[in-house]
């Protein structure tokens, strides 16, 4: 597929969670994958440590029982205080924006081991070792994220949609011991990778700049 010749400034503003308009049915070129995947490596990290790994899940058997650990996941997530419609409780406006992302992240959990491709961003370290200071961990974190929002961006030029979630965490050790994830790696996040239905993406509703800015001090 042709790239879609987005400004810089288009790809980051219409580089949204995919959800509801991923197309299950068209598969994802590996060759497509791995330019994308090209691009993250030329994310920076810490002292230049390149310390990530990329998993990629494309059997239907491995990906249903990845699916399957979110969606239980999901429900616990959807019953819980952190849900979609609980934030923003100040401000009646966003309730509307709320009820949809909620809609949306049900219709992804519903539908997980529908989609082509999964993308399990792994750093090496373990961020939950016990005392592990708080600048180690910003680190290891720092060291990966940029790769991972890169290759992200990298899919949405190429007609991809990509959506960032991390409920299947909660059965990191399950996915880890399905994949051969070796013990001393960590999990960031679960990727899901597929052709989107059109390419039209817009801005997203967001609140006023002058809501978080904080100017020489809080």
């Amino acid at each position: 597929m042709p790239k879609l010749n987005l400004t810089a400034d288009e790809v980051l503003n219409t580089t949204r969670a995919v959800r509801k308009r991923l197309d299950f049915d068209t598969p994802v070129e590996m060759s497509l994958l791995r330019e994308c995947l090209d691009v993250a490596l030329q994310a920076p990290s810490g002292s230049n440590s390149q310390g990530w790994h990329f998993v990629l899940v494309t059997d239907e058997a491995k990906r249903k029982a990845i699916a399957d650990w979110y969606l239980k996941s999901f429900d616990e997530y959807e019953a819980g205080p952190n849900q979609p419609t609980k934030q923003h409780l100040d401000d009646p406006s966003m309730a509307p924006t709320q009820a949809r992302v909620l809609s949306s992240a049900r219709y992804l959990a519903d539908n997980m081991a529908k989609v082509p491709a999964l993308l399990i961003p792994v750093c090496s370290g373990r961020p939950d070792t016990p005392g592990l200071p708080q600048n180690v961990m910003a680190s290891m974190y720092g060291s990966i994220l940029p790769a991972v929002w890169s290759f992200m961006l990298a899919a949405r030029e190429r007609g991809l949609g990509t959506c960032w979630t991390t409920l299947h965490l909660s059965y990191e050790q399950e996915v880890a011991t399905l994949l051969g994830i070796p013990d001393d790696f960590a999990q960031v996040a679960l990727i899901p990778i597929a052709h989107t239905k059109g390419t039209d993406f817009k801005t997203g509703p967001r609140k006023d700049l002058d809501a978080f800015l904080h100017t020489d001090g809080w």
